[in-house]
């Protein structure tokens, strides 16, 4: 991210650039959507071929074999019991398709899709070469960013977070009737170096956002991501990922099963949950914190942000039997007071109504011949 580095007040990070001065600002501008996000933390993989999509759709939770070019959706790579492996943004060109994953998720997803080819016509490169530009659609960022992406195939590779709404085919467990998701309009143009430098020299300092302003907002929305709420427990229905991650109703590919399971007759073991914290103290928990309910340490915090208009909020992974009321976040001895939203309720799954069979116990046992 050369060019928006080189803007005024960038602050560098770990993963990318953590804001560029004022962060708070900075996430007003961008949910407005008058402000661009270098997206230093993920990555882009590119699947050619012929085959590609049948392909992708065999292998994935997502429903893929027959997205128009244009389409975006987001799929999830699951073990053999049904666990979260890899995530990724799906955007097909009609050429390409094209995955957005997290940094860190990036080579090895696409290691394991190379693994997973035999004989398809299909080829995977990590683009180390295209950068990633996040930005809120409707907004006087959005032409900018969408006249900046690459178009290899004469389509501008924009990927629509498919968040906003229940995808075909999926499912949504949280309960409440207006679900913060469907305010963010998230984008991500994919974009070339040289078109990163022209991009950043275009907008200036006063139309760029950090990765805490992108955070800020995506935590809001309970949106789930495989770089904070995947572990090697995760199950897609612990975080609500069904909703545009998995279609229920497609053809086999590994982990349905217990997709299905989980989904028709029983009940995930753990449930996100959005946390509003008490900020009195000006003490913000970190990744991993515990979380309790009395003396029962009852979960962990996957993700922590200052919203500019909800102040500090994050999202936690609870034991399904935790309580539903308040919480304490226990951070370096000290202990935060926590609000707690259900996103996934206990008794999220057994969706299905199966009729019961009878009992061979309880049948009417067969006449005796003797006794005509």
């Amino acid at each position: 991210m050369t060019g928006f580095a080189a803007i005024t007040g960038a602050v560098p990070g770990e993963h990318g650039i953590e804001h560029f001065g004022d962060a708070f600002r900075e996430q007003r501008r961008l949910a407005s959507g008058d402000a661009l996000a270098p997206l230093g933390d993920r990555t882009v993989i590119e699947v050619s071929g012929p085959e590609r999509l049948g392909w992708l759709d065999s292998i994935t939770s997502q429903a893929v074999g027959r997205l128009a070019p244009g389409d975006s959706t987001e799929l999830l790579v699951l073990d053999p019991q049904g666990r979260v492996e890899h995530a990724a943004g799906v955007f097909d060109d009609g050429s390409s398709t094209w995955l957005i994953a997290d940094t860190a998720d990036a080579q090895p997803l696409a290691t394991w899709l190379t693994r997973m080819k035999f004989r398809t016509q299909a080829e995977v490169t990590v683009r180390d070469d295209l950068e990633l530009v996040g930005f809120v659609d409707g907004g006087s960022a959005a032409q900018a960013a969408v006249a900046a992406a690459a178009a290899p195939n004469d389509l501008p590779l924009v990927w629509a977070d498919p968040w906003q709404r229940v995808s075909a085919g999926g499912h949504q467990y949280s309960e409440i009737a207006e679900h913060p998701g469907a305010e963010l309009a998230w984008r991500v143009a994919i974009v070339t170096t040289e078109g990163a430098e022209v991009l950043a020299a275009s907008v200036g300092p006063d139309a760029v956002a950090g990765l805490l302003a992108t955070e800020a907002l995506r935590v809001a929305a309970w949106r789930p991501r495989w770089a904070a709420e995947v572990d090697e427990r995760s199950l897609p229905h612990e975080s609500d990922w069904i909703r545009t991650a998995v279609h229920l109703n497609k053809g086999c590919y590994r982990g349905q099963e217990t997709v299905a399971k989980v989904h028709n007759l029983g009940h995930p073991p753990r449930r996100l949950a959005a946390l509003h914290l008490d900020g009195s103290d000006a003490v913000l928990p970190a990744v991993g914190d515990p979380v309790f309910a009395g003396d029962d340490e009852v979960g962990r915090i996957t993700s922590v942000a200052r919203h500019h208009e909800d102040g500090p909020i994050a999202l936690a992974i609870l034991s399904r039997r935790a309580p539903v009321g308040d919480l304490v976040v226990r951070t370096d001895g000290a202990d935060i007071a926590a609000s707690q939203q259900v996103i996934v309720p206990a008794d999220a799954g057994a969706t299905a109504d199966i009729p019961r069979l009878t009992r061979l116990s309880r049948r009417p046992s067969a006449p005796d011949p003797r006794d005509a």
